[in-house]
């Protein structure tokens, strides 16, 4: 019985991990500088870029700005 509890707890707690795990995305501009964001970056009807950066400030940059956005494994 232990161990089936045991089993459980630690699979809904890997669970949970899996589903919290955000994903680094690094956004290089037209100039050539290299932005980190936390979660992937959202383009806007406006036709910027929304993110929140590495220190966890929500920033927006022109998309024409943006060159190349990847997702960092």
């Amino acid at each position: 019985m232990k161990k089936a509890l045991a089993l459980s707890v630690v699979t809904a707690a890997t669970l949970l991990m899996a589903g919290c795990a955000k994903h680094t995305y690094s956004i290089v501009t037209q100039d050539g500088r290299t932005i980190i964001s936390e979660g992937k970056p959202k383009e806007t009807s406006a036709g910027l870029v929304g993110f929140v950066d590495a220190n966890g400030v929500k920033q927006q940059i022109n998309r024409a700005d943006v060159k190349e956005i990847t997702q960092i494994r």
